[in-house]
């Protein structure tokens, strides 16, 4: 069941991220819907962590929808079942950034990488993004785990 309302005239990203083990092979997948158009996406890599993979298919699915202009001057929302994600980027980044990438236990920000290159790619979109509840029966989000699953399963 389908709990978060989708905005109809925009695009709606869905993303998640998964790993065997961690660090482990992992599966990243997103789910890019513009109307009745649907393109999924997956891939993976054979030793790599849950937040990589994470954060790994929101910046493909971002990177796609930046790429295609029919749709990359839409409304884009974002939904992703990881709150590392969601609060990374609306939250977390700008103290990371003012603390030279370091946490507030003065530790290196962990995926630094990923958080540069979702933060470009951030910046070229107008975006919303929204957590949904992992296994929990929303459409998308359940297509994309099985999408990340199925990525697992071809490394092992």
């Amino acid at each position: 069941m389908d709990t978060v309302k989708e905005n109809k005239k925009g695009v709606q990203v869905y993303t998640d991220g998964g790993c065997s083990g961690n660090p482990g092979p992992g599966g990243w997948a997103c789910v890019i819907i513009q109307g009745s158009n649907i393109k999924e996406l997956s891939g993976g890599e054979k030793d790599t962590t849950n937040n990589r993979m994470e954060l790994t298919a929101v910046i493909n699915g971002l990177k796609t929808v930046l790429k295609d202009p029919d749709i990359r001057n839409n409304p884009v929302s974002v939904f992703t079942d990881s709150q590392y994600v969601k609060n990374g980027i609306t939250a977390w980044i700008r103290t990371w950034e003012g603390n030279g990438w370091l946490t507030a236990a003065k530790k290196p920000v962990k995926n630094k990488d990923l958080w540069v290159a979702l933060k470009d790619i951030s910046s070229y979109l107008d975006l919303s993004w929204h957590w949904v509840k992992g296994h929990a029966g929303n459409t998308h989000n359940e297509r994309c785990d099985s999408l990340v699953q199925t990525e697992m399963q071809k490394l092992k």
